[in-house]
């Protein structure tokens, strides 16, 4: 990707050009039609467009004279500010019970406090234990990094997901040793 996360953040402060993404988001539009819907000038949206594509949130189809909304650009600058969802059932809370607790120990993808209630710690661990792929071996500073993106005190959160099985340890190596998987999609033919 060309643009930096701020670089789209910033092509989307502007209020007209969000408003061009928004419209864009509800389906692909050409610009007389997003100058109609939304009220602005045609060249005015000309030039919010071509900023937009610039920073690779919209893209141009030739082909049919339309632009449209490119959300993986959206998606890889969410990615890069860090944890990638919010707290709640979008963090990855199997059911309400678990979002709420997941609600009222996370602000803003940053976790406020290390609950002291197993049952509630346990549901904090599981959401951070899924930022660790399965299978694959974590330097031990390469665990701190990510431990770090949810809490200060990366040393007591890697030893908690150690002590309550989420994670094991050899010689400076770790690797995820539990919680649940994310299967993606399911295949009804087995591919």
């Amino acid at each position: 990707m060309p643009e930096t996360p701020d670089d789209i953040l910033r092509a989307l402060a502007d209020p007209e050009r969000l408003a061009i993404a928004g419209a864009l988001a509800q389906g692909d539009a050409a610009a007389s039609v997003l100058s109609a819907e939304l009220g602005f000038e045609l060249r005015r949206i000309h030039k919010h467009l071509s900023r937009l594509a610039s920073a690779g949130i919209a893209r141009f189809d030739p082909d049919t004279q339309r632009y449209r909304l490119d959300p993986e650009t959206l998606r890889w600058a969410a990615e890069q500010v860090g944890p990638p969802r919010e707290a709640g059932l979008a963090l990855g809370a199997a059911n309400e019970d678990e979002a709420v607790v997941l609600r009222t120990f996370f602000r803003n993808g940053r976790l406020t406090e290390v609950p002291t209630k197993a049952t509630k710690r346990r549901i904090v661990l599981e959401r951070i234990a899924a930022e660790f792929e399965p299978g694959r071996h974590y330097e031990e500073k390469e665990v701190n990094v990510i431990v770090g993106a949810f809490f200060n005190d990366y040393a007591a959160l890697r030893r908690y997901l150690v002590d309550e099985g989420f994670m094991d340890r050899d010689h400076g190596m770790y690797w995820r040793a539990g919680g649940r998987v994310d299967l993606g999609p399911s295949d009804p033919l087995g591919n």
